[in-house]
Formats: structure tokens, sequence, C-alpha cells
């Protein structure tokens, strides 16, 4: 039996191959767009362990390591002290490690989703990445109005009333080619959000987790569609505590001796998790039972910090609503 590990990069990647006394039988740089890494994967015995951290585009490996049969093991990169802090650190080195870790089963570990969940969740970063570009136009629009001086006479800028007074209103030549390039780039985003919007509400209607997530009051579709493809599978969580920890809604412990310091959330998990909780408590805190909870601990606290413990409290709430989906009739 042989152990596996692979330094992945962009172009290149570095694979060393150990026995079970550890003794390196090899250690071999490849192209990833040559056909040489798939031939020394096709050589190893289905099942065989390969380990790889979780580098800048990793998800092409742990697909190729799924058609070669191979046992994928995806090494967290935070938790891979034995590479980061390793005095002599090359591809050869961090290779071989990786290997060394599997094999004594020190390697810590995170979860690979599926092909599906990862697709999902591209699909979703995307939309959150045009979305926030508009954003900026908008503000970038406002910004320029109130260097004009201007009242905005309508509502709100985005309604049709507000586009015509966009339009038509007194600017510097500066200022007009600023928003008239603006406004072309907001009509031109308008049409893959659209598209996006269409292809997730496809997705959530057959998923009984979306729409059980969206009986939360703040949770919505894209929300609880964020959650569900982030979370993934809810049984590696054992408990509401775990989740919010996994999601880095939990503060920073530093403990020595009888010290103990309790500091700022860690923002461990995805920052896509944390944004739309973020965004779910602020509509949550007008109304019970979340309301109560909010006002105690912005007293105490103050509302940003309530904010964050608002959000925590949803994640728990969607944690009992995953896990009771998941319970046998």
């Amino acid at each position: 039996m042989v152990y596996v590990g692979i330094d992945v990069h962009r172009k290149r990647s570095q694979v060393a191959v150990l026995d079970d006394a550890g003794t390196q039988l090899s250690n071999r740089n490849y192209e990833n767009s040559s056909g040489d890494l798939r031939a020394v994967l096709d050589e190893l015995e289905p099942g065989t362990g390969v380990a790889f951290e979780a580098a800048y585009g990793w998800g092409w490996l742990a697909d190729l390591l799924e058609e070669c049969e191979l046992e994928a093991h995806l090494a967290h990169p935070s938790a891979c002290k034995a590479i980061a802090h390793a005095r002599l650190k090359n591809d050869k080195v961090d290779a071989r490690i990786l290997a060394q870790l599997l094999r004594t089963d020190f390697l810590p570990e995170a979860w690979i989703a599926p092909k599906e969940i990862r697709d999902l969740r591209s699909l979703l970063r995307h939309r959150a990445s045009l979305v926030r570009v508009r954003t900026s136009l908008k503000n970038r629009i406002h910004a320029v109005v109130a260097d004009e001086g201007l009242k905005v006479e309508v509502g709100t800028l985005w309604s049709a009333e507000g586009e015509t007074w966009l339009a038509r209103v007194a600017l510097r030549p500066m200022h007009r080619e600023i928003v008239d390039d603006c406004c072309g780039l907001l009509d031109a985003l308008a049409t893959p959000i659209r598209r996006l919007d269409a292809e997730i509400r496809d997705q959530a209607e057959p998923d009984p987790r979306v729409e059980a997530l969206r009986s939360l009051y703040g949770v919505g579709l894209i929300t609880s569609m964020t959650l569900v493809a982030e979370i993934g599978d809810i049984s590696r969580f054992p408990t509401a505590r775990k989740l919010c920890a996994w999601a880095g809604l939990t503060p920073s412990v530093h403990n020595s001796d009888v010290k103990v310091r309790h500091g700022h959330i860690t923002k461990a998990g995805p920052a896509a998790v944390r944004a739309v909780l973020t965004e779910a408590s602020y509509q949550a805190r007008h109304v019970a039972p979340f309301a109560k909870y909010f006002e105690e601990v912005a007293k105490r606290r103050g509302k940003r910090i309530a904010t964050v413990a608002l959000s925590r409290k949803i994640l728990a709430r969607c944690f009992h609503i995953l896990k009771s989906l998941e319970e046998p009739a």
C-alpha cells in the first residue's frame, strides 16, 4: 500500500509517493495540462489515498482523482502547521509532508463537496460578485449626485421615475459621462443577474431544505440557497455550536493557565454564509422572537455585536431545521 501527497499549483504539481514504512518511492514534478499526471495516477491501485491541499483551483484535481477511482483527502490549509511552519519549504518537502500526514493519520482534512454542490456554490458566488459590482456602480452615481449638491426629487434613483430624472438632470460634462457609463453598465449587468436568479429559482424548487429554511423570517431564496450550498451535508456537524464555529461566527479564545481571553469572531468559514446571515439579521431583528433578543444584546454590547449574535442565532435555528429533515418520519 502506498500513500500519495500532491502539492498543487496552477501550472505544475509535485507528486510524492511513500510506502507503508514511510520510505519515499518517488517525488516528481508534472505539468497539470499534460497527460503525465494522469498517467501517474492511473498506475496507482484503486482506493489509494491521495492528499492535496485546498489551494487555488483544486476542483479539477478532485474530479480527476474521482475518475481514477482514488481516495481523495483534502487538507485544510490553515491547519497544516507542519507545512506552514517548516524551516525548509519547497514543493518536494510539501508533497512529502502531505503524504506523511496521510500515512500517519494526522492529516487535518476538509470536506470535499460533491461536484453538484460545488457548481451550485459557483453559481451563487458568481451572482453575489455581480451584485457587488452593481452596488458599487449605484454608490458611484450617488456620490456624483452628492458632489453636484443636487437633491433627489424622486423616492429612489433606481425606479422608472428615478432613471428619468437622472437622465435629464443637469450635470457637469465629466459627471454626466460618469453617470452615463455607470447606467450603461447597470443595464448590462441586469441581464445576467436576471438569468442567474431564474436558474437559482429553478434549482430551489425541488429542494425541501430551501423551503424549510425560508420559514424563518428574514431568510429569503438567495439566503436559503446559499446556506444549503455552503453547508452541504448537515450530518457533518454534530451540534449547532459546531456549525456556528465552522461559519466563523464564534469568538476566538486564547487560553493559558487560568487566563481566558475571548476575542472577535474568527471569520474562519465561508464569507458568503456570514454575508447572507447578516442581511437576514437586519430583517429578523424587527420581529418576534428575534427582536427582544437583539434589543437585549444591543443594550449591553452595541448593535454591531448584537447583529453578529443574531446571525449566530439564526444559523443555529437553520441547523435544527436541516437536522429535522434528515430524521426518519
